[in-house]
């Protein structure tokens, strides 16, 4: 087992039974709920299932789509009915949206309540449940509701993503890449190098882009300045995947970072020297491993809307995280709805490049 410390809690990465079974025993807790979606129910339960007997169960639906006031108020009618009081704790069984939405919920609960993080999907466990952000959508306006509450524990055990299909696996090594890129370039390097996706899910690649996130997270606990960098990539692919919600074909939250990634690359490239080759590498891995999503030309001004709402902005300007270099990122850049135009007419010109 791996610890990392984070704040006033660890990130413990190796089996759950290794993990849970200590920390349980050690809480004095009243009552204990255990929020699950239809599918970590059907596959994740099972793993935890002997170690939280009598459990009052939560369940909500999958997907970002769930992420939303509505759902809350039946998490918080189903703590009201189990009789939750303050010395109740709550498990977080699932993805990015099951930690940000049970996390929002138990931290607003009676004015919070304990809760733990044990994330199953590989973009939870190296970034969505790390750092005490939580929130939910609003007016298709991602966590735009939100607090910062740190958990009591997270755990990570990467046997919970051999039940991922590959596109899940995608998703959330964008994340890991995005944080090699940031500040771990041997990790950078060595993603650009992968042979296979399952590659990723080695414990040593999660443990050391946990490390880069703790690192920020220690520096900058409420996002007042440093803790931007980590947004490289979010503000166009927020942006990006609120638009494609509604759609016939929504994306994944990895995904639309990817092309995130690339569109505000291009913009460091044009604005700040990003250098040529290693944009065209960056294009190379994402081409490789993500999908090939066309941006409608009509999609440009409802995106350009979106972001207009982020939360990052200042007196109705964009601002961006991006990067001189690799290593050596840049925080409250104000770009031009032009240039944003001109990054998106980008990414769709490279879909048609020749890997």
């Amino acid at each position: 087992m791996q610890i990392v410390p984070i704040a006033s809690y660890t990130v413990q990465i190796g089996s759950i039974e290794e993990t849970l079974n200590p920390l349980l025993q050690a809480l004095q807790y009243s009552t204990l709920f255990v929020l699950v979606d239809e599918q970590t129910e059907i596959h994740c339960l099972p793993r935890i299932r002997h170690l939280v007997e009598g459990a009052q169960l939560i369940r909500i639906p999958s997907g970002e789509e769930a992420k939303n006031i509505q759902v809350c108020q039946q998490i918080w009618q189903q703590l009201l009915d189990g009789h939750a009081d303050r010395k109740s704790l709550v498990i977080n069984l699932g993805g990015g949206v099951i930690g940000d939405m049970g996390g929002f919920c138990a931290g607003t609960f009676k004015r919070g309540i304990p809760f733990i993080q044990i994330p199953t999907t590989l973009l939870s466990q190296v970034d969505a449940s790390v750092g005490g952000k939580l929130g939910i959508d609003f007016q298709h306006i991602k966590n735009c509701i939100g607090l910062f509450r740190d958990p009591l524990a997270v755990l990570v055990d990467p046997a919970f993503c051999l039940t991922l299909p590959d596109r899940q696996i995608a998703s959330g090594m964008i994340e890991i890449f995005k944080h090699g890129l940031l500040n771990d370039l041997e990790l950078y390097r060595d993603l650009l190098r992968l042979d296979a996706l399952d590659q990723v899910l080695q414990t040593g690649y999660l443990a050391r882009a946990i490390n880069v996130k703790r690192s920020v997270v220690e520096e900058d606990p409420y996002e007042a300045g440093w803790r931007k960098i980590l947004n490289l990539g979010h503000t166009l692919g927020h942006g990006v995947e609120s638009y494609f919600l509604d759609s016939a074909s929504p994306l994944l939250h990895g995904e639309a970072v990817a092309i995130g990634l690339i569109g505000e690359l291009y913009i460091s490239h044009r604005c700040f020297g990003f250098p040529q080759d290693e944009l065209d590498a960056v294009v190379r891995f994402i081409k490789r491993w993500y999908p090939d999503v066309i941006i409608p030309l009509e999609a440009r001004g409802p995106i350009l809307g979106i972001m207009a709402q982020d939360k990052k902005n200042e007196r109705d300007q964009l601002h961006f995280s991006l990067l001189k270099k690799p290593g050596e990122p840049l925080i409250d850049c104000i770009i031009e709805p032009e240039l944003v135009e001109e990054a998106i007419t980008y990414y769709n010109n490279q879909l048609s490049v020749p890997v």
